[in-house]
């Protein structure tokens, strides 16, 4: 074989970097940063807080479903679901149906009460439903969530730049790092919607390209199907329904639904972009054109996680030796394809910073919402005028990011980045959907069984994590793969062990050991997927026990803004002496009332602005 295609496991050696690489890395972030520093520029006269946090709230749909696509569909996702795909089954892809639920419920459910309330900060809603205490224990733990939910999405693909090109690994970091901080900072909400638009357009430029020339390598993409389908990875069928199966039809379908609906129903960084639109109507359509775009980068990350193997089938580069964990297993993929390419790597790993830059980007800002406005103004200064809080926000923003900067070391002991994600968001994000849950559907529920359910809540869903961390419980069985391609002189470098035993680890895939019926085994052992819906679950249940056994609200005096009719929504066919008693009590037509009014006010406005020789002298239409 020709060296210009000799691979990585041929030869024992991965490609690096080029010049031309290195310059396109560079122009990401110079553009990334331009960005920041052109709206930092054009809107220098309008300091005020609506237009740093909410954009002044006249963003079109487009930008704005392309930032909720960006802002957590990130590096985590392009890293970990190949690898999810090579090292398991295609059982993910059942995850796709689960987007379209959480996108239904969170557009249609959850986004009209923060819209029609006006709110910047989600959890202003809480202090209105349940109090302040309320409000500000959630906050505080979403800023913890965030914080280190940052710290993973910022080490992943510093990781991915350290496995591809041997450059520094905390060099990466504080260079994105410090990027993505300068023009989050200086740009406001306005530079992050559109540095994201211009993210994920790298990101889809880099996975075409990857799985293009990847299905050229192995001979086109049916080959490589046809490669998993004979190794046993194509399975669409495994309805078994235990909680503690990693991941089945339920667990993907519903547990991932409810854990996505836990960021884009509950989850102040999505929520804020929703809220930067001129309507509701515009903010639900942003939602629903997000859908298409969370399945096109999952099942292009799925495919190439199927082409990947297709290219190891007979030598697999983690057991080899030729990579330490499985996140670096696409960028090794990269390098093997296209590193004979000028320039293309660096696609790819301007890709992987997009994911990185957008999220982080979203984070800071939505940081800066929350601590001003649960913080600053509710605890410290109630009447800052819009200079100070502006500036305020900004140095939010800037200090959130260097704290997440140093927290990334915390990040880089957590192993796999997509389930540490995902496990992390069950783990805190879940009982914050499940608070705001309680509020929006039940009207019974009050401040103590609210403050009772969430905090014991995140304390019910933090021992199980800590508990798996330390029982260790028996781990889903990897597919198998082989060694029998590999270059075996290169063992002496590169690998230790015995070939036969290699052999037969790496082509036998160990059954997991689920005989025990231990209480304590079965939820140590409980599927990151349900980690949401398990703590939305024990939120919602406590919150009504605590509720009604120490006095529930009447449905009759709540204000109809704080809560969703649920079957006017869900099921608006059925007739109305059915739909009333499924209102509770709550009266909605006061609801109507201010919407209709609400209606004619944009009305005025329209005639007033676009007509103004139909107008009198007072402004009002004649």
């Amino acid at each position: 074989m020709d060296d210009e295609r000799r691979y990585s496991f041929e030869t024992g050696e991965r490609n690096t970097f080029g010049v031309v690489d290195y310059v396109l890395f560079a122009l990401l972030l110079c553009v990334s940063a331009s960005i920041g520093l052109f709206y930092a520029i054009k809107d220098r006269k309008n300091q005020n807080t609506k237009d740093f946090l909410l954009a002044g709230g006249n963003m079109s749909a487009t930008p704005v479903a392309l930032s909720l696509l960006a802002s957590f569909m990130s590096a985590i996702t392009l890293l970990g679901t190949p690898a999810e795909m090579y090292n398991y089954t295609t059982s993910y892809f059942w995850i796709g149906l689960g987007y379209f639920f959480t996108i239904g419920l969170a557009a249609h459910i959850y986004i009209p009460v923060f819209y029609n309330l006006g709110v910047t900060s989600v959890y202003q809603y809480l202090e209105m439903r349940f109090g302040r205490p309320t409000r500000s224990l959630i906050s505080v733990v979403y800023v913890i969530q965030m914080v280190l939910y940052m710290s993973i999405v910022l080490y992943a693909p510093s990781l991915a730049m350290n496995a591809v090109t041997g450059f520094t690994l905390w060099g990466s970091v504080w260079a994105v790092g410090l990027v993505c901080i300068f023009y989050t900072t200086i740009g406001g909400m306005k530079a992050v919607l559109w540095t994201d638009t211009f993210q994920v357009g790298v990101m889809l430029a880099g996975l075409c390209t990857i799985l293009i020339q990847g299905s050229i390598e192995v001979g086109g993409f049916s080959k490589a199907w046809q490669y998993s389908v004979d190794s046993g990875r194509i399975l669409f069928d495994d309805f078994n329904p235990d909680p503690i199966v990693r991941h089945s039809v339920w667990s993907c379908v519903f547990g991932g639904a409810i854990t996505w609906l836990a960021v884009y129903g509950a989850n102040q960084a999505q929520i804020q972009r929703a809220i930067t639109c001129p309507t509701l109507r515009k903010a639900q359509m942003a939602y629903w054109f997000n859908f298409p775009g969370l399945c096109v980068i999952l099942y292009l990350c799925c495919f190439i996680g199927t082409v990947a193997y297709a290219f190891y089938r007979t030598c697999d580069p983690k057991t080899f030796g030729l990579i330490t964990a499985s996140d670096q297993l696409l960028p090794l993929f990269v390098m093997d394809v296209l590193g004979k390419m000028p320039g293309v790597p660096g696609i790819f790993v301007s890709c992987i910073f997009s994911g990185a830059l957008s999220t982080l980007s979203s984070g800071l800002n939505s940081i800066a919402a929350v601590l001003l406005e649960d913080v600053v103004k509710v605890f410290c200064v109630s009447d800052l005028n819009e200079q100070r809080a502006t500036n305020a926000s900004k140095l939010i923003a800037l200090v959130s990011g260097f704290i997440c900067l140093g927290l990334t070391y915390v990040a880089s002991m957590l192993g796999g980045v997509l389930q540490a994600a995902l496990a992390l968001f069950g783990m805190l994000g879940g009982p914050i959907l499940g608070v705001f849950t309680l509020g929006i559907i039940f009207p019974w529920a009050n401040q103590k069984g609210a403050l009772t359910a969430v905090s014991s809540g995140v304390i019910f869903m933090l021992w199980i994590g800590v508990g798996y961390q330390v029982h260790k419980p028996p781990v889903a069985p990897f597919s198998p793969t082989s060694l029998v391609g590999c270059n075996w002189n290169l063992t002496d470098t590169n690998f230790t062990q015995p070939l036969a035993s290699v052999l037969t680890n790496a082509t036998v895939a160990p059954a997991p050991e689920y005989s025990t019926w231990d209480p304590f085994v079965r939820l140590y052992s409980l599927s990151y997927l349900w980690y949401s819906a398990t703590a939305m679950l024990y939120t919602v249940c406590v919150g009504l026990i605590v509720s009604f056994a120490t006095g529930r609200t009447d449905p009759k005096s709540l204000d109809p803004k704080l809560m969703c009719p649920l079957f006017d929504t869900l099921m608006p066919f059925l007739p109305e002496k059915i739909l009333k008693p499924l209102r509770f009590g709550v009266d909605y037509s006061k609801m109507r009332e201010q919407d209709e009014a609400a209606t004619r006010d944009e009305m005025e406005i329209f005639v007033d602005k676009n007509n103004p020789d139909l107008t009198d002298v007072n402004g009002r239409p004649s």
